[in-house]
């Protein structure tokens, strides 16, 4: 997530169709010559088939094996590939800004960039957090407008929204309604923040009435006031560097702001899910709640499953800095166990582009930073390798968490997250087998690095269709900047 303190689904939703301009169900689909997909293994009904795909306007029209080809079909042979449904990052931060990106204290990924990073990574489909425009508390609709004409310029891909309110005012209160008629249906809130912890009686009513409107909540666990008596101990002990950021937000400020979540879920009956998930500890908190019932749900993001608080110590420590920091090794195992057992429901990047020299500002310290990496691009071919590459994961629960779990949880299921026909034609073919060494050639995000930079991965996204049309190929982004669409979505649903 940012530093806090810096810096169409035009689908039978009659009302949020027609408020996006969508006229009905599918209608917003370009229509084309359609595409046959040949010889793919294909994730249909929990297992791999070899089946041909067809698809046409946009959705798949067939799946059988041995399809004809029809009169201007464009053909895609997968011999040798997997037909996965498009991936879904149900977490990342664009600029939505009529400034070039690039500025110091912003993302250095617009729409195209971020499409970019997407698409070479095998996602179609990304959920944007949208914040307040002008004063803090301000301007949550415009805010909406302003992303819904950046996207209609410059998005490759499919575009969920998630505004965010860091006030529970009269004008938090007024928006619930039309955004949730808009088929924006999902609120950010951060715990994080002061106003949070003083207002929080307010807070609960707000998610209480996203909750009625079938909204789901996503909620940043940090308490802003255990994190500020933290940073205030550190910095009057001299120790304001970032190689002890860990410190500065402990386990204890996500567990009990897990806590307060779950306490608000239970009060209110509505439904949370927490973002960015980092510690052994609230994943136990969460899990117990769901056995008493409670809708918690729990994303986590690849950071946390690949390093430890350790590099904080390095030269190069200051570009993973992320809210909250990272844990120990054991916190990677129980997130692990996590992702492969169901309790964790999601994997989602948390894409906050900023460039390396941002990052490794020298005047940066735990009172003042850039928080978040570029995670986008190599999410996917990450979890695919180190997961089902390695027997950590099965190729179902790879499936669910980084497609149809986030398709169910913010109400685009079954047009996302799934290949049966009548659903879009979002493929990501994979190679199981190739193998690449991640490179600072092959990145795509302005922000020009990543992490993970030096690790093998074998199973790559080699070709990504996105509606129909191929978007990513041989290496190349071919889709064009618009060609992507502001997604309307249905209320939330629970998962089973």
């Amino acid at each position: 997530m940012p530093g806090v303190g810096r810096r169409r689904f035009c689908a039978g939703w009659g009302a949020a169709a027609l408020a996006l301009g969508c006229p009905a169900w599918r209608s917003g689909h370009k229509s084309g010559s359609g595409l046959l997909v040949r010889g793919a293994q294909v994730y249909v009904e929990g297992r791999l088939q070899e089946l041909d795909i067809r698809a046409a306007g946009g959705v798949i029209v067939e799946l059988s094996r041995g399809l004809t080809l029809q009169g201007g079909e464009h053909v895609v042979d997968a011999a040798g590939l997997l037909a996965l449904p498009g991936g879904i990052d149900p977490h990342v931060h664009l600029s939505a800004s009529a400034d070039p990106p690039g500025m110091e204290d912003d993302y250095c990924d617009n729409y195209t960039h971020g499409s970019r990073a997407a698409l070479a990574g095998g996602v179609t489909t990304i959920g944007v957090m949208v914040f307040p425009k002008g004063d803090v508390g301000a301007g949550i609709l415009p805010s909406v407008q302003q992303h819904r004409q950046s996207i209609a310029s410059q998005s490759m891909v499919d575009v969920m929204l998630h505004p965010v309110s860091f006030t529970a005012d009269s004008d938090a209160f007024a928006a619930i309604e039309p955004l949730a008629r808009q088929g924006h249906t999902s609120l950010k809130v951060f715990a994080v923040v002061e106003n949070f912890e003083r207002d929080e009686a307010a807070f609960t009513e707000l998610i209480r009435a996203a909750g009625a409107q079938k909204m789901l909540t996503l909620l940043h666990c940090e308490r802003h006031g255990i994190n500020k008596a933290e940073i205030a101990r550190l910095v009057a002990a001299g120790k304001g560097g970032l190689r002890h950021y860990a410190e500065s937000s402990p386990v204890r400020s996500e567990v009990e702001a897990v806590r307060a979540a779950i306490k608000i879920s239970e009060e209110t009956s509505s439904p949370i899910y927490v973002v960015h998930l980092s510690s052994a500890a609230a994943l136990e908190r969460c899990a117990a709640a769901r056995q008493r019932g409670v809708r918690i749900y729990v994303e986590t993001r690849p950071m946390y499953l690949y390093h430890t608080r350790s590099v904080y110590e390095r030269a190069d420590g200051p570009l993973f800095i992320g809210q909250p920091p990272l844990r120990e090794e054991a916190d990677i195992d129980a997130l692990w166990e996590g992702l492969r057992g169901g309790l964790i429901d999601t994997i989602g990047s948390d894409h906050a582009p900023f460039t390396a020299a941002v990052k490794l500002d020298s005047s940066a310290t735990i009172e003042k930073y850039s928080a978040g990496t570029p995670g986008l691009q190599m999410m996917l071919p990450m979890l695919y390798s180190e997961g089902v590459g390695k027997g950590r994961l099965s190729l179902d629960r790879f499936v669910d968490l980084t497609s149809t779990s986030a398709a169910r949880l913010f109400g685009l299921y079954p047009r996302k997250g799934v290949l049966q026909v009548g659903s879009d034609a979002d493929i990501t073919l994979w190679d199981p087998k190739l193998r690449r060494t991640i490179r600072p050639s092959m990145i795509r995000s302005q922000a020009g690095y990543d992490i993970n930079i030096g690790h093998e991965v074998q199973g790559w996204p080699v070709t990504v269709i996105r509606r129909g049309e191929v978007a990513f190929r041989d290496d190349e982004v071919v889709a064009a900047p618009g060609s992507g669409e502001l997604l309307a979505r249905g209320p939330h649903r629970p998962l089973t």
